[in-house]
């Protein structure tokens, strides 16, 4: 294992464009599964359908990974500035693969600006990660960051949902609804704010801490937001004037 590790090392730029490729192949293969009729008749909504679907199978995949490198190698939730495994290292690499792949769906889709808050996350993902994986340094801290791919399951097909006009009343949102707000506070939020109280607590042990705590800073304001706007939605719906501006981060 250890022997395969070091030959990940010493390309890791080949790997990370590797995975880039290979959910760019899954964005290709997805355009060929028919969408829902309501979706496939407007050209953002079938983007955002296929962009969303790409996004659940990396949230399936990485949620269910980060998750189980943390029970496999617990001591990396304490030590995530310097500890980490083969698999774990993988996991980043495979992330910053997608999130690239993703960013560049959202550029070169022409749908940059109505997509801006994913964008923006997107950004500063790619540069914690690709820190990571390049310097050796805080992978296990990337790991811990991705529990919130386990909400973003959930978010995800909240969006897929309402893309496809399921009522918030039938039984498969409702389900959805409470696990997502479920796993927002412990898988998302959680992650989010450990994370923030390590960098704060060890402030003076760690490299670039300054950036990385400006960095989660920015990230715990903007999932703060989104929860307050997905609880206003789905729990306290208020009718409001329709907004015919195509948005990626619906409401």
């Amino acid at each position: 294992m250890d022997t395969w590790l070091n030959e990940v090392q010493k390309h890791p730029a080949l790997y990370v464009l590797f995975c880039s490729v290979t959910f760019r192949i899954l964005h290709k293969f997805l355009q060929t599964v028919p969408c829902p009729g309501i979706v496939d008749t407007d050209p953002w909504k079938t983007w955002k359908w296929r962009n969303l679907s790409v996004s659940l199978v990396h949230s399936l995949l990485t949620g269910i990974w980060a998750v189980t490198c943390i029970i496999q190698h617990p001591v990396m939730v304490h030590e995530i500035h310097s500890t980490y495994t083969p698999s774990a290292y993988m996991l980043v690499i495979v992330s910053s693969g997608y999130f690239i792949q993703d960013a560049g769906d959202i550029i070169f889709s022409g749908y940059a600006k109505a997509s801006w808050e994913f964008l923006l996350h997107h950004v500063m993902v790619i540069w914690c990660f690709l820190y990571a994986v390049f310097t050796h340094q805080y992978v296990a801290g990337a790991v811990v960051a991705l529990f919130v791919e386990v909400n973003s399951v959930f978010l995800h097909t909240r969006l897929l949902l309402k893309l496809a006009k399921v009522a918030q009343n039938s039984f498969i949102y409702t389900v959805n609804k409470l696990l997502n707000v479920g796993t927002y506070v412990t898988f998302r939020l959680g992650a989010q704010f450990y994370l923030t109280w390590y960098l704060i607590y060890h402030f003076s042990s760690l490299d670039h801490a300054l950036y990385f705590l400006m960095t989660m800073m920015l990230m715990n304001i903007m999932i703060l937001i989104y929860f307050y706007r997905l609880l206003r939605t789905d729990f306290f719906n208020k009718r409001r004037p329709h907004n015919s501006v195509p948005k990626f981060a619906e409401d």
